[in-house]
């Protein structure tokens, strides 16, 4: 029961005092990237880690903090952004809670209204603040379209379809050609351009807030451009694939093309940090990197709350109030970033935040500061079945166990199979290529039409009944001896105490927040979901 007391402790930090020079704030974040870095490879614990080369998150975390569990408050693109900018559990951004925020009722009830975000409160303190970019929430929280900044272009959005345009015949295969390097070059200095032109709108002196939110690692990608543009052999994945995911060519390769993806926007935020230190303002930046969920096109990665859909990279670098070389294992949320941020800017919270001032825990190195736990949860994603009706879930994770509590276990998780009973079944490339055609909260991809492909195949219905079948209201997973969250606990009694200490921490919290599904139906019906008559979503 020791650890169940250690995670249990939550502790209030207390902001840490004005600096004298108010620090700027960068950003940096990835799409749908997921926890894959080569910081995060561990001797004797062979991982998909093993294969990637990210040198500048390295480098952050290196000379800053690297945290191991970092959470996103829900697996989906709006829901995420929206919890790290108001600071606030996802369920608590009324129209901001769900993708692309529909609401089907009066606006003017609408809680997301309540959010200012930490963004705006910066520009009120006197920052110049600004993005590139993907913003996926309303951009009146950064200040309006005129605060996008990407006159440079935005082609690092189609990383691997730019650069595999130059490639000729005789090169492909090299990685390594003057074409391609060429290519990337271009893009490189397109987000530096675009980080130039942000700045340029900067008063003399003035502290300034920026986030780099490109959409590369988010699908498409091009087949094969793992290997072709960065060197990733498909074939160094066999035997370290997470156990969750067929071991087989076609797999791997959508892999490894989607880590190429994570090594391209590494790279383009070498751009960022190394402007920052030609202007001579590194030292003055509070500067984080991370992202918003897991990965896209693969099951249990986004839109689960499983680790490979919920947890995430991040390191953050200040150099004097952040400890180089720490190594943060407890967990995280994005929600403490917004807290965080206007901390460093000597700033209090926003009425209402959730989450936590990370910098006392990072700041001291006593990582006992930190609350140890996560919520994670989501509502309705790309919903293109199940009546129009959400998958619904909430999470809390700790540094040992995972308890999912998923409050509509009738419906299918990752949406309904609508197609694929028809007489002429879809093809492997339509699935491929369209999400919505069939179990459409799994983007489309390769793996995604494999899978279906081989959905009756016994060696893989293990794998498909974890990634696609239905499942029980309650999942327990002890992270120690399945750190994959394959073997649910949830009726082993072994576990009774722990399950339902965490059960309780997690329905406390839904409580005290006023969590609308404990209403029982509240997301299934206006204003947070309307059914057309054809019993789809109106968006």
């Amino acid at each position: 029961m020791k650890r169940l007391a250690l995670f249990l402790l939550a502790c209030c930090s207390p902001l840490l005092a004005a600096p004298a020079k108010q620090p700027n704030i960068v950003l940096l974040f990835a799409d749908d990237l997921g926890r894959y870095a080569s910081a995060y490879s561990q001797p004797g614990r062979p991982s998909v880690n093993d294969i990637v080369s990210t040198p500048t998150f390295d480098r952050i975390a290196g000379e800053g903090v690297l945290a191991f569990n970092a959470f996103v408050s829900a697996p989906s693109c709006s829901p995420s952004r929206a919890a790290l900018i108001s600071g606030r559990h996802f369920f608590r951004n009324g129209s901001h809670s769900q993708l692309h925020t529909p609401w089907h009722g009066d606006r003017a009830a609408d809680p997301w209204n309540e959010v200012k975000g930490f963004a705006l409160m910066l520009q009120n303190a006197g920052y110049h603040i600004g993005w590139s970019h993907k913003m996926h929430i309303s951009e009146d929280r950064m200040g309006g379209k005129q605060n996008n900044f990407r006159k440079a272009g935005g082609k690092v959005n189609q990383f691997s379809q730019t650069v595999s345009k130059v490639i000729g015949s005789a090169a492909k295969g090299s990685g390594q050609t003057e074409e391609i390097k060429r290519a990337k070059a271009k893009l490189y200095q397109e987000c530096r351009d675009n980080f130039k032109q942000f700045l340029g709108k900067r008063k003399a002196g003035q502290p300034f807030y920026y986030s780099f939110h490109p959409t590369n690692p988010h699908r498409k990608w091009t087949k094969g451009s793992g290997k072709t543009l960065w060197g990733l052999d498909p074939d160094k994945l066999k035997e370290i694939m997470p156990p969750f995911l067929p071991d087989v060519h076609e797999v791997r390769e959508d892999l490894a093309d989607y880590l190429g993806e994570g090594m391209a926007f590494d790279r383009s935020c070498k751009e960022i940090i190394a402007e920052l230190e030609k202007i001579g303002e590194l030292d003055n930046t509070l500067l984080v990197i991370s992202g918003d969920h897991g990965a896209p096109g693969f099951p249990r990665g986004k839109t689960n709350c499983y680790d490979f859909g919920a947890r995430v990279l991040f390191a953050a670098r200040w150099p004097g109030k952040i400890i180089p070389k720490q190594v943060v294992t407890r967990p995280i949320s994005l929600v403490d970033l917004a807290p965080t941020f206007l901390a460093a800017a000597g700033l209090e919270p926003e009425n209402g935040m959730n989450g936590q001032n990370l910098l006392p825990a990072f700041a001291k190195g006593d990582h006992k500061l930190l609350r140890g736990w996560a919520l994670i949860g989501r509502e309705t994603h790309v919903n293109t079945a199940r009546g129009g009706l959400p998958y619904s879930t909430r999470a809390l994770r700790t540094e040992d166990y995972l308890v999912i509590v998923n409050f509509t276990p009738d419906r299918m998780p990752m949406g309904e199979p609508l197609k694929l009973a028809d007489p002429n079944p879809p093809s492997y490339e339509q699935i491929a290529n369209n999400t919505r055609l069939t179990y459409g909260d799994v983007d489309a991809g390769p793996t995604k039409a494999w899978m279906i492909q081989h959905r009756d195949d016994p060696k893989v219905k293990k794998l498909w009944d974890l990634g696609f079948g239905p499942r029980p209201r309650e999942e327990f997973y002890d992270l120690i001896g399945d750190p994959h969250q394959i073997n649910n606990l949830a009726t082993n009694p072994a576990y009774d105490a722990i399950r339902d200490a965490l059960r309780e921490l997690l329905m406390k919290q839904l409580r005290e927040n006023k969590d609308p599904r404990l209403e029982g139906d509240a997301f299934d019906k206006e204003p947070y979901n309307k059914k057309t008559k054809t019993g789809q979503t109106s968006r």
